[in-house]
């Protein structure tokens, strides 16, 4: 049976949809963008996706759901950024809790940059987990490679789960899977080749690593490309022109390093094809950029329902 789930800050779905392969469905999805809501409601009609500001959001007609999920903005814990932590109007981790404490879910799951481990933040994850605490919940973060999953790309992400008491004894983070991420080339090389290009091959020998982590498009600073320089130069060496995104894949003349198309960036960040993504390129590809793997998602969601099914399942049996 599936396990009932809400999410904050849902973006295009990539949390969602890993959490929905996971064996939850969501009963609430919360997402402030136009072009998200639009990919949520074509993919998934019958989601219940709540286009507004989380700040005007209440969970209350939720309470004891099974999972609180959401992926809050990552600009106040980034490197790229200030790190400005709780003094970013952005941090969304106070309505989260806010939320939480309203609908007291079974489990809690949140994922963001990687910063949010640095040591300026250290006081600040400990009033996270104390505030959780006070909650009934034992709450534990883990930075995992999406490259452990099978997305070809190592994006390292920083994953908060939280239990209640009694499920968070039978929780077990996900191990990386045995077989390695595919290569650029080799997990892009069927779209690259699509219209002819005879360069492909080539192309796709040289490509023989896994990408740098893709870079979410930037509303301050323009259209869509693969992040400031240095993952440029990263996606360079794999022979990726990072300066902006292909409407299609190269012709058979083509010369050159290629770009990538939006879709090829939806596959680099784990996102099945059929998954479609709405909106114009700079728009699209800022979903797919700031996107959570679906596979992570799914992998940290199976052991999280694996916990709330096992504590349920004791419960039965002190009956």
């Amino acid at each position: 049976m599936s396990l009932s789930s809400i999410e904050i800050c849902a973006g295009a779905g990539g949390q969602a949809l890993g959490l929905e392969q996971a064996g939850f469905e969501h009963v609430s999805l919360v997402e402030w963008e136009a072009p998200a809501c639009d990919t949520l409601r074509i993919n998934r009609p019958q989601w219940n996706v709540i286009e507004g500001d989380v700040c005007h959001y209440s969970a209350d007609r939720w309470r004891g759901v099974d999972l609180f999920a959401g992926g809050v903005p990552c600009p106040p814990f980034s490197k790229a950024g200030k790190q400005l932590g709780m003094d970013d109007e952005r941090d969304l981790f106070p309505e989260a809790l806010r939320l939480i404490s309203e609908c007291r879910p079974q489990a809690v799951m949140l994922e963001n940059v990687r910063g949010l481990l640095d040591s300026v933040f250290d006081g600040y994850r400990a009033k996270l987990i104390s505030d959780l605490k006070s909650l009934g919940y034992v709450a534990e973060w883990r930075l995992l490679n999406a490259s452990d999953f099978g997305v070809p790309q190592l994006r390292p992400r920083v994953i908060f789960v939280a239990l209640s008491n009694d499920a968070a004894s039978h929780f077990n983070w996900p191990t990386a899977q045995p077989a390695p991420a595919l290569t650029v080339g080799d997990a892009l090389f069927d779209l690259m080749s699509a219209n002819g290009w005879r360069g492909a091959q080539q192309w796709r020998e040289r490509a023989c690593d896994i990408a740098p982590t893709l870079v979410g498009g930037s509303k301050k600073h323009g259209g869509p490309d693969l992040g400031p320089t240095r993952a440029k130069k990263a996606w360079a060496s794999i022979g990726v022109d990072g300066m902006g995104i292909a409407d299609a894949a190269p012709v058979g003349d083509f010369v050159g390093m290629p770009r990538l198309t939006v879709r090829m960036a939806a596959r680099i960040q784990g996102f099945p094809d059929s998954w479609r993504i709405s909106g114009k390129k700079t728009a699209a590809y800022r979903q797919i950029g700031n996107a959570f793997p679906p596979p992570v998602a799914s992998a940290v969601g199976k052991q999280i329902r694996a916990a709330l099914n096992a504590a349920a399942k004791a419960k039965l049996q002190r009956a």
